[in-house]
């Protein structure tokens, strides 16, 4: 078992929604604070490693936010490669299209994505 994983029961879909919402707004370090949380909950590595990206694209945009180019580079790649793919039915964020949006925002300074779940029908 990953020294990642913790096994303690919580709200996911609270965190979700939470995450969702402070990552829309550029609170980018708070939204990583959530993903975090999911993220050490999850017992699969392939899902996980999902979550990392996310967590490592909201790293990324903090970077940009502040003016550090490198961080943004080097964590923006780290995500890229941990969302590259199709879509984790496990994961419940769309990620294709974020990855997409996600990719142009880093090396062309356009619009960051916004996070969204997979279906307009989950309420998280």
């Amino acid at each position: 078992m990953s020294p990642r994983y913790r096994p303690e029961p919580i709200d996911r879909a609270a965190h979700v929604r939470r995450s969702v919402q402070l990552f829309n707004a550029g609170e980018y370090w708070a939204a990583h604070e959530e993903l975090e949380t999911v993220w050490r909950s999850i017992p699969d590595e392939r899902t996980a490693s999902v979550y990392q990206g996310l967590i490592q694209a909201a790293a990324a945009l903090l970077h940009r936010q502040r003016g550090n180019p490198h961080g943004n580079r080097v964590v923006g790649q780290r995500a890229l490669d941990k969302l590259a793919g199709s879509q984790h039915p496990a994961v419940e964020f769309e990620t294709e299209e974020f990855r997409r949006i996600l990719e142009r925002a880093l090396r062309e300074g356009g619009d960051p994505p916004q996070l969204r779940t997979r279906t307009e029908d989950e309420r998280y």
